[in-house]
């Protein structure tokens, strides 16, 4: 993949700091591109790229990229799986290519179509188009939001990049912090889209269109949404049979590259299918790569050694044993903005690991959203089974729920027990690091008005009210599709892939594969409480029997130990000091309660990172001078 950045002046020419600015931002995307760099000026508009060459990799495929007429030109994070039947039907159009670039189709089908050039993209992209003709610039991002964007617009000018640290270099004012978007962050672990945590600063969210002349106003627009309609109806063995060919497909446009091309492999049934199907069809062995814990700690290495075994794999294992005292700031100061994904410290080791032997890995994301897998589904059908029993049943469960153990089951019981709350709310108890009644105790003055609004409450709300899904599973498949996919998914395993230069491919986001999907019902996708049953179905001669029938677990970092043992001091000193008690965020008493309640044996984990990421974020990005567009400390550093 690559890194893009780029400036659009009010004038008829881009003035000087406009044009540092993108050599800025540019020169900080250099880990997303370390193979060339290439900048247009052309009037008011300034593009910036880095390159990692992955197709057509001579220096015709640099970029940014020109029509034959040189009217327009492109910079692009992107790769357009069905980039050769473009080229086969624009060529037999009359359209010229000057390289075997990928990316030169956008080009040439927007000279066809316009904006709707998007509609014909098969991939993962995030780009810019300036089309000098009009003075008119074009920001797109795909539709699963698997490449980020980054945009501020100020009196008339407009400033993009890859990243928002890149992009804070260019900025010619100190943005301030967005108090909602920290409100939201505390309940979801990750800034929704399109906000971030500065105001001003925004997300193009996926699947939408940004369109500006210079001095106008910009403008975004949705150009792809998945339906969740119910489609024509199927057997569980013809879905299955469908999924199965879409899933090759998907697998093998995925393989399109010049350099060389593995997999994660995390043990689980998505990844061990990617894995599967790409070694079906590889003329070589395929590398893998996998992440373990160390011994005691209930890692899962032996079930992707089942994998890697069955298809003779080059299996490649990291053990993460981090220093976390370091490795905590240095992944703060990586996403650029409060993200408290646990799971970002094995993508990055995995990451750092693959791109020793690869340049491009292929991931099982997405396999969750696709086929209905995360465990809180079953919650939630558990629940609406409750509830249609007969009283005084559903209270009886109720009261079993609240006398068994374990904070693991704390989401589950808060679900069943607030069954008068709007689906949204109900939603987020198994969701959310901080509840909107947590929430009531932690906050202090300075957000408190900000968690009166129920943001994030509001914006489920909105997204689940025009679904038009007609199952309770299915309409939360469509939320998180549109939401914790993009946002946290693809963002943890764009930022740590692409600090290594290593480009990770996504299959199950392919989006014909979402569409069709998406019309199948619930009931088909389920069996029981258990999801991907059609995917289950799909793969079953493909897999080991024991990758088949385990249920879903994940690679759970050791949270709670780390913030006990390695991490206790650092969480305390950071999240108590005089810093930390002034900003007026959270209530300090809270807190302390919070620190002292883990230490003695109260699960508190992910609040305690939580609060942890965000008061380091805070140092890095707002307390120092990274907001003000100096040169951020190298990673690593």
């Amino acid at each position: 993949m690559c890194g893009i950045a780029g400036f659009l002046d009010r004038e008829a020419t881009a003035d000087a700091d406009g044009a540092a600015g993108v050599r800025a931002m540019a020169d900080a995307l250099a880990h997303r591109g370390p193979d060339a760099e290439g900048f247009l000026l052309d009037g008011p508009c300034v593009l910036g790229h880095r390159r990692l060459a992955i197709v057509d990799r001579r220096p015709e495929g640099n970029q940014p990229l020109h029509t034959e007429d040189g009217t327009s030109a492109l910079v692009a994070n992107a790769e357009i799986y069905n980039h050769r039947d473009l080229r086969r039907a624009l060529t037999g159009r009359g359209h010229r290519f000057r390289s075997r670039s990928d990316c030169e189709a956008i080009l040439h089908l927007y000279e066809e179509r316009g904006d709707r050039c998007v509609e014909g993209l098969r991939g993962m992209f995030a780009f810019a188009l300036w089309y000098g003709r009009a003075r008119r610039l074009l920001l797109a991002r795909d539709r699963a939001g698997e490449k980020p964007l980054y945009w501020a617009h100020r009196d008339g000018r407009l400033w993009f990049a890859s990243e928002l640290q890149a992009l804070l270099r260019a900025l010619p004012w100190q943005p301030e912090l967005d108090l909602d978007a920290i409100d939201r962050y505390l309940t979801l672990q990750y800034v929704p889209a399109p906000l971030t945590a500065f105001v001003g600063v925004q997300k193009l969210p996926a699947a939408h269109l940004l369109t500006v002349e210079p001095g106008g106003e910009p403008r975004v627009e949705r150009y792809w949404r998945l339906s969740f309609a119910p489609g024509p109806q199927v057997s569980l063995d013809d879905a299955a049979a469908e999924a199965r060919a879409l899933l090759e497909e998907a697998v093998a446009l995925r393989e399109m590259a010049e350099v060389p091309l593995g997999a994660f492999l995390s043990g689980g049934i998505d990844s061990s299918t990617v894995v599967a199907l790409l070694a079906r069809h590889a003329s070589h062995p395929v590398h893998t790569f996998s992440v373990d814990r160390p011994a005691g700690e209930g890692g899962e290495a032996a079930y992707a050694r089942l994998v890697a075994h069955r298809y003779h794999t080059v299996h490649h294992e990291v053990v993460v044993r981090p220093d976390m005292v370091s490795v905590l700031p240095r992944l703060v100061r990586m996403y650029g903005e409060p993200f408290a994904d646990p799971s970002s410290v094995p993508t990055f080791y995995v990451s750092e690991l693959a791109r020793r032997h690869v340049t491009v890995a292929l991931s099982g994301d997405g396999g969750d959203e696709a086929f209905g897998g995360y465990t809180r589904y079953g919650v939630v059908e558990a629940a609406r089974r409750l509830s249609r029993l007969p009283p005084p049943l559903p209270d009886l469960v109720h009261a079993l729920l609240e006398r068994l153990p374990g904070a693991l089951l704390r989401p589950a019981r808060e679900y069943a027990a607030h069954d008068a709350l709007c689906e949204a709310e109900r939603y987020l108890f198994l969701l959310a690091h901080f509840t909107q009644r947590d929430k009531e105790g932690l906050v202090g003055p300075a957000l408190r008005e900000h968690a009166r609004r129920r943001s994030s409450v509001r914006a489920f709300e909105r997204i689940l009210a025009a679904s038009d899904a007609t199952d309770a599973v299915n309409r939360l498949l469509d939320l998180d599709t549109q939401t914790y996919l993009p946002d946290d998914i693809f963002t943890k395993v764009d930022v740590a892939s692409m600090a290594h230069a290593l480009e990770v491919r996504a299959p199950f986001a392919d989006h014909v594969l979402l569409e069709r999907m998406a019309q199948l019902p619930a009931s088909l996708k389920m069996r029981g409480l258990r999801g991907k049953q059609v995917l289950r179905r799909a793969v079953r001669d493909l897999l080991p029997a024991p990758i088949l029938t385990r249920r879903k677990k994940g690679f759970n970092v050791p949270l709670d130990r780390w913030l006990r043992d390695e991490l206790s001091g650092m969480s305390r000193d950071v999240l108590t000091d005089r810093r930390a008690r002034e900003r007026g965020l959270v209530d300090p008493a809270h807190v302390r309660r919070l620190l002292d309640e883990h230490a003695a044996g109260v699960s508190h984990g992910e609040r305690l990172w939580n609060l942890t990421v965000l008061e380091l974020w805070l140092r890095e990005f707002v307390d120092g001078r990274a907001a003000m567009g100096a040169p951020l400390p190298a990673f690593g550093g």
